[in-house]
């Protein structure tokens, strides 16, 4: 008896505390102020003058299809448990002629945003494109988070935003991480199912900075002996693999040209200081970059992701 008055004060001294940091808490079976997220993004003033908004969910599986819409800015979401935090939808391309865009389990339109501690997912089958994270916003930042999924993972999906990605988990078949965005990925893990492409970039021409990897890891299910980097969607892509592991298996090729020869005279695809057996460069196609230690000197979180408004996210906590 006295073991079950100790476990609920401390359970009630825990939700007193929640109760305290978080503006809003979500939980699925009814001890928050919403049981579903959604309606605690909704809850969430336009454009709130009154500042940051923290929103905190109680572990467990939300089979929601989220938006957060672009006037909603300046807003945290903190999962209680990266492994058990679920959010999931089960969209796909080929559902009435859907379309990859609108495959998305949660659609990301507002600045400022920050995510932590969540596991996002697209869990269809392999029946088509099925998009877990589509990414508009500008200066969002993504930490200890999970992604998965097959095919087009995650969407950063607007030329000229900012988004980073900090000691997350991303999972995926083809093209898992694409779009135009600028995203930098630190100390991620990157876990590829089956033989394809990790990145398909369409950065902008007159966008220096697209993809990049740094201390990053790079794993393969048992079955995977030729992954590529990536391949370009459009002609610019940018991407930099550094400071990264690459294991047996990637493709000694390193890039493919997406069946046009035409988008090695302007795809920007660059390594350096990788380690692993699927980094040797030596049979890497002739338009891809290796870089100095000189020319790797500009690719800091700082530069790539500045803007005109110097935004640093390494410094928002």
């Amino acid at each position: 008896m006295r073991k079950i008055l100790l476990l609920f004060l401390l359970f009630a001294s825990f939700g007193a505390f929640a109760q305290d940091k978080y503006d809003i808490i979500v939980d699925r079976n009814g001890r928050g102020h919403f049981r579903t997220i959604q309606q605690a993004i909704d809850s969430v003033r336009a454009f709130d003058p009154s500042g940051l908004k923290t929103i905190y969910i109680r572990s467990g599986v939300y089979k929601e299809k989220l938006v957060l819409h672009s006037y909603l800015t300046n807003v945290k979401l903190v999962g209680e448990d990266m492994e058990k935090t679920i959010i999931t939808y089960d969209d796909h391309a080929n559902i009435n002629k859907m379309g990859t865009f609108k495959t998305y389990s949660f659609l990301i339109q507002g600045n400022d945003i920050t995510v932590e501690n969540l596991t996002i997912e697209n869990s269809s089958l392999q029946l088509g494109q099925a998009v877990a994270l589509h990414v508009e916003g500008d200066r969002v930042i993504f930490r200890k988070c999970r992604f998965l999924g097959h095919q087009d993972t995650i969407y950063a999906g607007k030329q000229g935003q900012r988004q980073y990605f900090e000691d997350c988990y991303i999972e995926g078949t083809t093209d898992f991480i694409f779009g135009p965005s600028t995203c930098w990925f630190e100390r991620c893990e990157i876990f590829c199912k089956k033989n394809s492409y990790i990145t398909a970039a369409n950065t902008p021409e007159d966008i220096e900075f697209g993809y990049i990897f740094n201390n990053c890891t790079v794993k393969l299910a048992d079955e995977v002996t030729e992954m590529y980097l990536g391949r370009p969607w459009r002609a610019y892509a940018m991407t930099l693999f550094m400071n990264t592991y690459l294991p047996k298996g990637i493709s000694p090729k390193g890039w493919d040209n997406w069946r046009n020869a035409e988008n090695e005279k302007t795809a920007r695809y660059m390594e350096y200081n990788n380690s692993g057996e699927g980094a040797n460069t030596s049979e890497r196609v002739k338009w891809a970059k290796i870089l100095t230690k000189k020319e790797a000197e500009k690719y800091t979180v700082s530069n790539a992701l500045k803007g005109c408004d110097n935004w640093n996210p390494t410094a928002i906590k």
